[in-house]
């Protein structure tokens, strides 16, 4: 992938993502829609600074005063950030970010085995069907 342009970004500050998306390299692509890009993320399962079922990691705004978030951001921030989540397993990129919190924070207060197992065969059943995989902007462009 190339370098972030900040006019490569959604409107509600999460990352674009679509098919035509200029800085992903035909390899990155690939890596994308089958989701190898998450890889990497097992060694940070291995160092225990992240879980695989949990709340996708929020990305860093240093303008933020984290201490005074409230309600769905705040419960998002109290279980162990995942490789995947409930809102990844059913939403993946097709809900807004504030959308993702309200489900990060309904997996906090729901966590249980049996939940995780949902969230784990969905992800599975997503990613091999190819489901949302694009953001809400650039689906809405088709």
């Amino acid at each position: 992938m190339y370098v972030n342009s900040p006019d490569l970004k959604n409107a509600d500050g999460s990352t674009f993502n679509s098919d035509d998306d200029p800085r992903v390299t035909k390899i990155g692509r690939i890596m994308r829609k089958t989701s190898l890009d998450e890889f990497p993320q097992f060694l940070n399962i291995l160092k225990g600074d992240m879980s695989f079922i949990g709340p996708r990691p929020k990305l860093f705004n240093p303008d933020r005063d984290y201490s005074k978030l409230e309600g769905d951001m705040k419960k998002s921030f109290t279980v162990r950030p995942g490789v995947t989540g409930y809102a990844q397993a059913y939403y993946r990129n097709s809900i807004t970010q504030d959308e993702k919190f309200h489900w990060d924070a309904y997996y906090a207060d729901h966590v249980s085995f049996g939940l995780d197992l949902k969230i784990l065969f969905h992800t599975v059943y997503s990613v091999i069907a190819r489901k949302n995989i694009n953001t809400v902007e650039s689906q809405n462009k088709s």
